[in-house]
């Protein structure tokens, strides 16, 4: 017999609902505790085999120990669009480990940060208060360090994921290195431009208060300055309606740089505005290099308006993080890291790496993102 786990999705808003991810109390299989298995990984092109093992070589050591129950909670930015593919693996993920748990998200993506930060710092209190002995969060800003570092002084493991709070005492980052990523991003934009002198847009960050986006933007910015190219950087803006001003002032840069434009690279899930720009500015040939696997992009692809993308591989974010958490209370965190040292930068950060995916994989991607379950 298997371990078992039920595990339900919630939304907290301002009354901060949560649901119970029950599950059976251990197992046992002639007095023993039944061993975690994982469901065997897909062979496909994109599974990603040095992370796979590294997840079977965390669940053989757990399975050495005394496997316990656990009470966790994964808090996530909202549960739909980019997070839906982290909730999917967090609660797969909880299912095979058999603990009690929930994932949770802010219903409203629109909601002013601030608000979301006020609530996430409640609903953290909320768990350690509910007996929660791990938590893996997605945070806003280093608004919520405090509130981390109260869970952990209550005795809570805590670890990040997708957007870190670096000046807690947060255990590990579970993510994409956004200064590398950056920098991969650029160097397959860079592939396809034709030599300097040349501007390139970047669809990117320069606000200061957003690390994780400004560490991105400076990571490609510094490929094509390096080559020799000039940068312009638009400040991304998050609001749909705000997309014709996105477009607009790209629109405009296309038609009066100099030197001319010769590519665009988006670093976000609104990446797609970049090649709606440049179609605005009468230059749909201009390469264009995107971030995520958003709708519009992946149509872009398809008429090869988007060369390339690069996915951050949420599922595994989302199905790494209950994983972690387990370790760190079954094993301790240092044997945990030990195990994870393959992907461990600074002895915290956990890289997931980047899927990048051309303009004619988008078929297969779409097929492995479907066989985890796994699309947005």
């Amino acid at each position: 017999m298997m371990r078992v786990g039920r595990c339900w999705i919630a939304a907290f808003g301002l009354s901060l609902l949560t649901a119970a991810c029950g599950s059976d109390e251990a197992s046992y299989e002639g007095g023993k505790v039944t061993p975690i298995r994982r469901a065997p990984a897909l062979e496909n092109e994109f599974t990603p085999v040095e992370l796979e093992a590294t997840i079977d070589n965390l669940v053989a050591e757990i399975n050495k120990s005394s496997t316990e129950s656990m009470q966790m909670t994964v808090m996530l930015k909202t549960i739909s669009a980019f997070f839906a593919p982290v909730a999917t693996g967090a609660n797969r993920a909880m299912g095979e480990l058999g603990v009690t748990g929930n994932v949770i998200g802010h219903p409203d993506n629109t909601a002013e940060q601030q608000v979301k930060m006020r609530l996430q710092n409640e609903q953290i209190e909320k768990a350690v208060a509910d007996g929660a002995e791990g938590i893996g969060i997605s945070p806003f800003g280093d608004a919520n360090a405090a509130a981390v570092d109260a869970a952990i002084a209550n005795g809570v493991h805590v670890v990040t994921l997708d957007s870190d709070v670096a000046k807690s005492q947060r255990s590990i980052y579970v993510g994409t290195l956004n200064r590398s990523a950056g920098t991969t991003a650029g160097r397959t934009l860079l592939e396809m431009l034709p030599p300097a002198p040349g501007t390139v847009i970047i669809h990117g960050n320069t606000d200061e208060s957003w690390a994780d986006g400004m560490d991105r933007t400076n990571g490609a910015q510094e490929v094509f300055e390096d080559a020799g190219y000039e940068v312009v950087v638009r400040q991304v803006s998050w609001p749909e309606e705000d997309e014709l001003e996105d477009v607009e002032w790209m629109k405009t840069r296309i038609e009066t740089a100099d030197p001319p434009v010769v590519g665009l690279i988006g670093l976000f899930s609104l990446a797609h505005r970049c090649a709606t720009a440049a179609e605005a500015a009468g230059q749909p040939e201009l390469p264009v290099v995107a971030f995520d696997f958003d709708p519009k992009t992946v149509d872009y692809m398809r008429q090869g308006r988007i060369k390339a993308t690069h996915i951050q591989r949420q599922y595994y974010e989302g199905y790494l993080v209950p994983y972690i958490l387990y370790g760190i209370k079954t094993i301790g965190l240092d044997a945990t890291k030990g195990i994870l040292a393959p992907q461990l930068v600074d002895g915290s950060l956990f890289n997931l790496g980047l899927d990048v995916v051309l303009e004619d994989k988008v078929d297969a991607y779409n097929a492995f993102l479907d066989s985890i379950g796994a699309n947005e």
